[in-house]
């Protein structure tokens, strides 16, 4: 076995996009998406801030939510962006450990936070009598720790156990941003015991939160379904489905990623799906609660007068 010279050299990323005509488009298209989900989320972000009918433990633990997606897509874009501009894609040894350690740690906590959301869905839905109480300010703090303590100890594991194997062989990391599996590709030493435990926590880590998120909506589904008032059913309704569309995006590309075994994955599959969970659902998802939400388009109208521009509500 060789010297270590990865944490002296670092690795080579391999860029989505070429320098043709159509590959500059979707680079375009990337940047583009990538600023409106900054922007939608960061208007959120501030639109749950500033007014005072948004601060429920709803739109508290939406907040978080919002959080999660403006860290996820700053963690890789900007460096894929700059790579295909430089036309190269090195990154340090310690710059990969960065990307292994955040992009872990915002996955798993918003999975639990995704979980904990639908928690609460259920307590407002089926225990209406009760959820100020059920859900103090106390409880959702708890709620919003359990999801960063899940997040950070994943990461802390993950990243140090990766980064512990020796890389002596190829530096090209067949993705555009350091993930665990594709890292472990180049390691010169047997990480196949390794690769079964993460695949049986990834299990775990998503199986979990999804048996959560089920047994949530099973209850509030027949909540609903018990409801006589048409307007209360439809108002329940509403707000569940926007939670609903975003968990499915968000388990969608990460069922795929991690319980799919890795001999049905291509490593143009990996990328296309990774750039799906780490910039397209963190674009939509402003969209798909400011869309369907009168509660925060009205904050938003709100906002706009305060600042002197007209708006027509």
């Amino acid at each position: 076995m060789g010297p270590d010279r990865s944490v002296a050299s670092g690795f080579f990323l391999v860029n989505l996009f070429s320098g043709s005509g159509p590959h500059r488009v979707l680079f375009s298209l990337v940047a583009a998406a990538f600023t409106l989900g900054l922007l939608g989320n960061t208007i959120l972000l501030f639109l749950i801030r500033l007014d005072s009918q948004l601060h429920t433990p709803m739109y508290f633990l939406l907040s978080q939510l919002a959080l999660f997606d403006v860290g996820f897509p700053l963690v890789t874009v900007p460096k894929m962006a700059s790579d295909f501009l430089r036309g190269e894609g090195s990154i340090s040894f310690g710059g990969c450990a960065a990307q292994i350690f955040f992009l872990t740690l915002m996955g798993v906590a918003e999975g639990v936070l995704l979980a904990l959301m639908s928690y609460d869905r259920y307590l407002a839905v089926c225990h209406p009598l009760q959820y100020p109480v059920l859900m103090r300010r106390r409880v959702c703090l708890l709620m919003v720790g359990s999801s960063w303590l899940a997040g950070v100890l994943n990461a802390c594991t993950q990243t140090s156990i990766t980064l512990h194997f020796p890389y002596c062989g190829s530096r090209t990391v067949d993705h555009f941003f350091c993930e665990v599996p594709a890292l472990l590709k180049l390691s010169c030493v047997d990480t196949s015991a390794y690769e079964r435990a993460l695949s049986t926590s990834g299990v775990l880590i998503l199986v979990l939160p999804l048996a959560l998120i089920a047994a949530s909506y099973g209850h509030v589904l027949r909540a609903v379904l018990l409801m006589r008032s048409e307007e209360a059913r439809g108002k329940a309704l509403a707000t569940c489905s926007s939670h609903l569309t975003v968990v499915g995006l968000f388990y969608g590309a990460a069922v795929f990623m991690y319980m799919v075994p890795g001999a049905y994955h291509s490593p143009l599959q990996d990328n296309v799906v990774s750039l799906f969970y780490s910039l397209v659902t963190p674009t939509l998802n402003p969209l798909i609660y400011s869309l369907r939400n009168r509660e925060v388009q009205r904050a938003l109208v709100k906002v706009l007068s305060r600042a002197g521009l007209r708006a027509k509500w």
